[in-house]
């Protein structure tokens, strides 16, 4: 874990954060902006900054937890927001952690793995347990192509190799290219609503 975090806490220190939109995405806070559960067990892991979170919380929603493995940006984020609760910035390993949730927010999280199999299926199994039943992953998935390089990131992919590690887990609800991406992420965004396989 501690190549993965130490290479995360630099990437935030040097302030290489190509991914980092400023704000919360305006796909899900349209998502958000229909719910009306405030009181919905929220999970957003490999948060970076987490601007969806700081919405969600300025929008009533107490029951927010932001994941990351890199310090830096959860500490950025409490100054940012100094009365969100410190016990819900959790630090640690998505793989690590437990717990469960109603729902699990995706924002470029996925794309940071190395576009591997193996780590794609972790990643749909882990959040499978980390969900309550009728629990529901909600996000963003880069709609772009692999290049083979495992290095340089985001790693992308396409709907059916996404679906092909999902639907073991996931009711797909909805699953289309976003119509209201950022005008950087046009045309390269699906959007997505799954929902925890009974």
């Amino acid at each position: 874990m501690s190549t993965t975090k130490d290479y995360w806490s630099q990437r935030y220190i040097e302030e290489r954060t190509g991914w980092d939109l400023g704000a919360a995405s305006l796909p899900l806070q349209t998502y958000f902006d229909q719910l009306t559960n405030k009181d919905l067990q929220i999970l957003i892991p490999g948060a970076g900054n987490s601007y969806e979170a700081e919405y969600l919380y300025k929008n009533g929603f107490s029951n927010v937890e932001v994941l990351d493995i890199a310090n830096e940006p959860l500490q950025a984020f409490a100054e940012r927001n100094p009365d969100f609760p410190k016990n819900q910035l959790l630090e640690a390993d998505f793989f690590e952690i437990e717990g469960q949730y109603d729902l699990i927010i995706e924002q470029t999280f996925f794309c940071s793995f190395p576009p591997l199999p193996e780590t794609r299926k972790a990643y749909a199994k882990k959040m499978h347990e980390l969900l309550k039943p009728n629990g529901k992953l909600v996000g963003l998935w880069f709609d772009i192509p692999l290049t083979g390089d495992l290095e340089k990131r985001p790693f992308g992919g396409d709907k059916e190799e996404y679906l092909s590690y999902f639907s073991e887990y996931f009711e797909v609800l909805s699953f289309e290219k976003s119509y209201n991406s950022v005008p950087a992420r046009k045309d390269i965004e699906l959007f997505g609503i799954f929902r925890v396989k009974k």
